[in-house]
């Protein structure tokens, strides 16, 4: 229970919404609990008054018949207030819980993250959060809406008849202990099994769907299926469990309803209060016990999923709960949105550093400031095995430098340490003579700019797609059909060879505003490599890291690409990862990465003419 206690707190921030709901709950109750009790003693008082010609006169068939009426009316408008007040109070707490739940997300690094798989983590943020609504709409409204109707139950009954009030009540209060206690312990374990089952099955289905090129190429899409199809077998399973239990605890329900029915009939034969025999009022009397089944049904169903929310916010927590590894410096002028302090200081330096070197950038004493110094590096992703081995590495203001290497010899880890997804276990990074460390998030986002070797496509339109890239992006959210701010797209969508998705679809259409899909499923593997580096030309910063930049590209379109790049970076200092060495020949130099360490430095001309395994890999392009 106690993993539930930090979601319980956030429900004071929509009390009031909550409160109305379980106001509208009891009303509704109370309301169907009067609309029987009612009519029942107005059926059964108008058949004994009927008995005699002077009772029929004198009866009152107006006021009874009002009363039916307004509580009939009464129950429809509660009922649907309450429906509408709840599940506003549901989606509002829903989504300051996700909200809640990104914020505690966002500042975790690769590095916290770990060993969760995508489809893990994906569960965590959408079922396991989406389970926990299940504490306002199934346990919460339900148990406080029942125990004030008890309460005004209790209170009404004892007007004509103390006894029988607490006997009544005592039942239904016994009944609502021991239902929900019962049906707690019965679904503890199938609830945790089906969060569980849910989790796996949908973790394998991700997996296949997103692996589907591999898994046909490696023949392994029928083991895949036949996982799924194991798993299903259980989530079936755990659902038939469930269910099982569902029904029994209607079933119970209903006998112990029963059982109270006949006693409270019993007990009311011989008199209710002072109508002694007691005619209409023993109607009354059953038909309120009958009303009551309304408030019993929700509350012994509702305890089953108990242990599936425990499940789901002890998941959630265990992301919530986190403390990032990698932290950064809170600056008095740091904000949410990106300082462009450091952009503005280190842009400035920059140009006036090329402006004085000249075309070589180099000082009188041939020594070139560095932009980006890389010290005694040493790195592993589990603390056993090294990926990177004391690595030195200093690049230049404005110089253009490449690292080549094997497949998993520690090119993209470099990376992932520069912009701080990772920790280096060891040795230093420094940017414009500043440790990183040093840098707050902002002033580290804004120094650099990143085109990964995969380029992240959001659903939405190529506007939105575009817009992040700008420096303040924020800023212009508001203003996302500026005339500006949508040439400048339309041009660097143009430089980038993506003219054929500036031509409208329809009449009077902004090609801006087309729909990619999902991950860009609508755009070729090619167009969505050329996004990648349009949002690279929108952001201008003085230090460009380029992952694998044109990954999936024909060599044509790769020179076209390259020589947009370098024409884009002229005045950046640039660090460019790659297998393919169509651009060495316009890098200032050249690193090969070996086994963690950087075996061999220079030019392109000094390591084609020394260097046979450059110039092997370079012959071969």
């Amino acid at each position: 229970m106690k993993a539930l206690i930090p979601y319980l707190k956030m429900f004071k921030k929509q009390w009031f919404m909550l409160s109305v709901g379980i106001l509208l709950s009891v009303t509704t109750l109370l309301a169907g609990i009067g609309l029987l009790s009612l009519s029942g003693w107005f059926l059964s008082a108008a058949a004994v008054a009927g008995l005699t010609l002077v009772t029929s006169q004198a009866f009152n068939f107006f006021t009874p018949a009002a009363g039916v009426r307004f509580f009939s009316i009464a129950r429809t408008a509660s009922r649907y207030g309450e429906r509408l007040a709840t599940h506003q109070a549901t989606f509002q707490l829903l989504t300051q819980l996700r909200c809640w739940v990104w914020s505690k997300l966002l500042p975790l690094s690769a590095q916290d993250l770990q060993g969760i798989r995508r489809g893990d983590l994906l569960n965590r943020l959408v079922s396991d959060i989406d389970t926990l609504d299940h504490l306002y709409l199934r346990l919460i409204t339900p148990i406080f809406a029942a125990l004030c109707a008890l309460l005004g139950l209790y209170f009404f009954v004892s007007f004509f008849d103390v006894h029988l009030a607490m006997v009544l009540s005592g039942l239904l209060l016994l009944v609502l202990v021991i239902m929900p206690a019962l049906f707690y312990r019965l679904g503890q374990k199938p609830g945790r099994l089906l969060v569980e089952t849910k989790r796996q099955y949908r973790i394998i289905l991700l997996d296949y769907i997103q692996g589907q090129a591999e898994l046909t190429l490696f023949g392994a899409q029928h083991r895949y299926r036949e996982e799924l199809a194991r798993i299903a077998v259980k989530l079936y399973s755990n659902q038939k469990a469930m269910a099982n239990i569902t029904g029994l605890s209607q079933t119970l329900l209903i006998v112990f309803h029963g059982a109270t029915l006949v006693v409270l009939m019993y007990l009311a034969a011989s008199g209710v209060g002072s109508a002694n025999p007691p005619g209409p009022m023993l109607a009354l009397i059953v038909f309120m016990t009958m009303a009551t089944i309304e408030m019993l049904m929700p509350i012994a169903g509702a305890f089953q999923h108990l242990s599936a929310c425990i499940t789901s916010a002890t998941r959630v927590s265990e992301l919530t709960e986190q403390t990032p590894s990698i932290s950064f410096p809170r600056h008095e002028d740091s904000h949410s949105t990106i300082d462009s302090t450091l952009y503005s200081t280190v842009s400035n330096s920059i140009e006036s550093t090329i402006t004085n070197v000249g075309k070589d950038r180099v000082r009188e004493n041939n020594v070139v400031e560095a932009a980006l110094a890389i010290n005694n590096l040493h790195f592993s992703y589990d603390g056993k095995q090294s990926v990177l081995s004391g690595v030195n590495l200093s690049i230049g203001k404005g110089e253009k430098v490449a690292l080549l290497g094997k497949t998993g010899c520690g090119k993209s880890s470099i990376l992932s340490l520069v912009t701080r997804d990772w920790l280096a276990d060891q040795g230093s990074i420094r940017l414009e003579s500043r440790n990183i460390d040093e840098l707050s998030e902002a002033e580290l986002r804004q120094s650099m700019t990143v085109m990964s070797q995969r380029v992240y496509l959001f659903s939405g339109t190529l506007r939105d797609n575009l817009i992040l890239a700008l420096n303040e992006p924020s800023s212009c959210v508001p203003h996302q059909n500026n005339a500006e701010i949508d040439e400048k797209f339309i041009n660097v969508l143009q430089q980038v060879g993506l003219g054929v998705l500036l031509e409208p679809i329809e009449p009077k259409c902004n090609p801006l505003e087309q729909w990619i899909g999902e991950g860009g499923r609508q755009l070729s593997g090619g167009e969505q490599r050329r996004i990648g580096v349009a949002r690279t030309l929108l952001r201008d910063a003085p230090l460009l890291l380029l992952d694998e930049p044109t990954e999936g590209l024909d060599k044509i379109t790769e020179r076209d690409v390259l020589r947009l790049l370098f024409h884009f970076a002229k005045d950046k200092t640039l660090l460019m990862i790659s297998h393919r060495l169509t651009a060495m020949p316009m890098m200032d130099k050249v690193h090969i990465l070996e086994s963690g360490e950087i075996r061999a430095s220079g030019t392109h001309k000094a390591l084609f003419e020394s260097d046979d395994y450059y110039r092997s890999l370079y012959l071969s392009v």
